[in-house]
């Protein structure tokens, strides 16, 4: 087994660190942000292993996880990528963890946050409910354990994801060559949502996410579309983009005016 670390410009003694503590991993310190897609691919690239797992930093592996899954892997050769359960911090599901793939109307009720109330139909249906174990059209790329072989036929990574939605992409592929994406739940990570992106996406990564929603659709269903539906998927998008620059607008001007009222009290009660 090998250990490909890819520092994407990180600036927090991570790269340090490696060298320190794990001389043993490959380490690829990089000048710039490369993308998860792009960093993910280096690191495949350079392991001939007949199996490949991509690791978000902000996840915490159980021990025995990565064992159970190689061995189902290796008893169910139709299987491509498998993911596991994601579990937050407070030991809840991150709902990520599975997915089908999108459609105008789940999109819509999971944004809208009505899907998540519901257990089953149309609306719930982007977090996969009715899968509780075995295929599932998505898993999620903070853990997902891929197959060499299937990598080389369907290719890596899609760069033109800088981050967002290239997990998607990817299993999306999978299932066109007729690959199977398994979720196994027996199996527990811990993922420290947003633990890289911090609880209020900055503008790149704002723009990032909403963009790589455009170019999943733009890339696998447009040309099946008509035009008017085009449109008004994309002015969907653009205005949850608009919405979601606003609100963080406000909540960072609400944070600061938190903090100068704090300072104010401080300086008061000095006096």
């Amino acid at each position: 087994m090998s250990v490909s670390v890819i520092d994407n410009a990180s600036g927090d003694g991570t790269v340090e660190m490696v060298r320190r503590d794990f001389p043993e991993a490959h380490l690829v310190p990089s000048q710039r942000n490369l993308g998860f897609s792009a960093a993910s691919n280096i690191g495949i690239r350079q392991s001939g292993a007949p199996f490949v797992l991509c690791l978000n930093p902000d996840t915490r592996v159980t021990a025995g996880s990565l064992d159970g899954l190689l061995e189902l892997m290796t008893a169910h050769p139709e299987v491509g990528i498998c993911g596991c359960r994601l579990q937050l911090e407070d030991g809840t599901l991150d709902h990520a963890a599975k997915r089908s793939f999108p459609t105008p109307l789940s999109s819509l009720g999971h944004f809208l946050g009505v899907g998540r109330l519901r257990s089953s139909g149309p609306l719930a249906a982007y977090r996969a409910p009715d899968v509780s174990r075995g295929p599932v059209d998505a898993v999620n790329g903070a853990f997902m354990l891929c197959r060499r072989a299937a990598l080389d036929r369907v290719g890596l990574f899609d760069e033109g994801f800088w981050m967002y939605m290239e997990d998607l992409d990817l299993c999306y592929r999978f299932a066109r060559a007729g690959w199977v994406t398994w979720y196994e739940p027996t199996v527990t990570v811990t993922h420290v949502k947003a633990g890289t992106s911090g609880p209020l996406r900055s503008l790149r990564l704002n723009y990032a996410f909403h963009y790589g929603m455009y170019r999943f659709y733009r890339k696998h269903y447009a040309r099946h579309r008509g035009r008017l539906t085009n449109a008004l998927i994309y002015c969907g998008i653009a205005l949850k983009l608009a919405a979601s620059l606003l609100r963080n607008a406000i909540i960072a001007a609400g944070r600061r005016t938190r903090g100068r009222r704090g300072s104010a009290l401080t300086s008061a009660r000095a006096r």
